[in-house]
């Protein structure tokens, strides 16, 4: 994407969270609160957040070299942009370890500054701290770097953020994007509760921004799945090992063969019978090891389409490469199937990435598929 309008002189504001997303590929699904990330490091894991940054500055800088950028000291921004060769103001100097109050700070900051837009990175905990602040006074861009990312704030992936921001220095447009709510003590213990936290100004560009996550519950909604999981369940084959993404359709597919199922986890099972419980990214590769044929079973978030790279970190582009592309099912029920026009996939392997970009037959019920488009 090139556009032609001269954006010299642009002022954008650029926050970045260092620590999102850590807990997503230990299995911690979020990294909120000092204990959280500490259980984080010491389960291994590995910041993602600015990497996924980085992408999205030499996106820009591919069309963009002269924005200028208004950011926080060393890892919640300056160094990352000082690396990629754009001029860098600090307008404000944040706590070792960053905190919320600094994103909300470096926000106030942001206002005061004359910024025009606020690109940042990392997930929903991240985009309430800055709405909170800045409201519809200043757009937002996403860049998504987090675990849950239910808002529609967030582009599908770090280059397209690149694009809303040339989009938005191109015209101007905007739109209103929702900025979802989600307590992650609930959400670690299996309860999904989004809420409306607010509203905020969004490039007008619906392609390249993630709709918000659509949930769905009620009688038609439980027949359909209870339907689809009794057929995965029937299909499963002797001597394979099956992992399980997250979700209510994975669940009632777990439940269908009489076991458990951690509702935001990635389990294994073998024959029937469970074999592992809400594993990590490690816990996985270690597991399938020791197993010929191993398949992945999992279902799009809803409305946003996303299969992997987003709540199933788990499920990295490690595991989905040991594992093969051509052991991945795609179960979604035909309420889901119709309000998801099409799959996405996000997993910071671009080559993987475009090889899953191919249409699938989606299992949507007993013996009924239908051919959905990978984005």
């Amino acid at each position: 994407m090139v556009l032609a309008q001269d954006v010299t002189g642009s002022i954008i504001g650029f926050i970045v969270n260092p620590i999102a997303g850590m807990g997503g590929a230990v299995g911690l699904k979020g990294t909120d609160g000092a204990q959280v990330l500490g259980e984080a490091i010491r389960r291994g894991a590995v910041r993602k957040a600015p990497d996924r940054a980085r992408e999205t500055l030499r996106a820009l800088r591919a069309t963009d070299p002269d924005i200028r950028f208004l950011t926080c000291a060393g890892e919640m921004g300056e160094s990352l942009l000082r690396d990629e060769g754009f001029e860098a103001e600090v307008i404000h100097v944040p706590d070792d370890p960053t905190t919320a109050y600094d994103t909300r700070r470096a926000s106030e900051a942001l206002i005061e500054s004359g910024a025009e837009l606020v690109l940042f990175c990392g997930g929903d905990g991240t985009a309430r701290d800055i709405v909170s602040i800045v409201g519809t006074r200043l757009p937002v861009v996403g860049i998504p770097a987090g675990v849950k990312m239910h808002s529609s704030v967030f582009a599908v992936t770090p280059s397209d953020a690149a694009h809303l921001v040339q989009g938005f220095l191109a015209t101007g447009a905007l739109r209103d994007g929702e900025v979802m709510d989600v307590d992650e003590e609930e959400f670690r213990d299996g309860a999904v509760r989004s809420t409306l936290f607010g509203l905020a100004r969004v490039p007008d560009d619906r392609a390249l921004l993630q709709p918000t996550k659509s949930s769905y519950s009620g009688g038609d909604a439980e027949a359909e799945a209870e339907e689809l999981a009794i057929f995965v369940a029937e299909e499963m084959r002797e001597g394979t090992v099956y992992l399980l993404g997250p979700g209510s359709t994975t669940a009632h597919v777990a439940r269908a063969m009489g076991q458990d199922k951690t509702p935001l986890g990635v389990d294994a099972y073998l024959d029937g019978k469970v074999i592992g419980l809400d594993l990590s990214e490690q816990d996985i590769l270690r597991l399938i090891r020791g197993h010929d044929t191993v398949s992945i079973i999992v279902t799009p978030i809803g409305s946003q389409g996303f299969i992997f790279g987003r709540g199933n970190q788990q499920l990295s582009h490690k595991v989905l490469r040991s594992v093969g592309v051509d052991n991945i099912v795609v179960i979604a029920t035909p309420t889901k199937a119709r309000d998801t026009p099409l799959l996405r996939v996000d997993t910071g392997d671009h080559l993987l990435d475009s090889e899953m970009r191919k249409p699938v037959k989606v299992l949507t019920g007993y013996r009924r598929r239908k051919l959905m488009r990978v984005a």
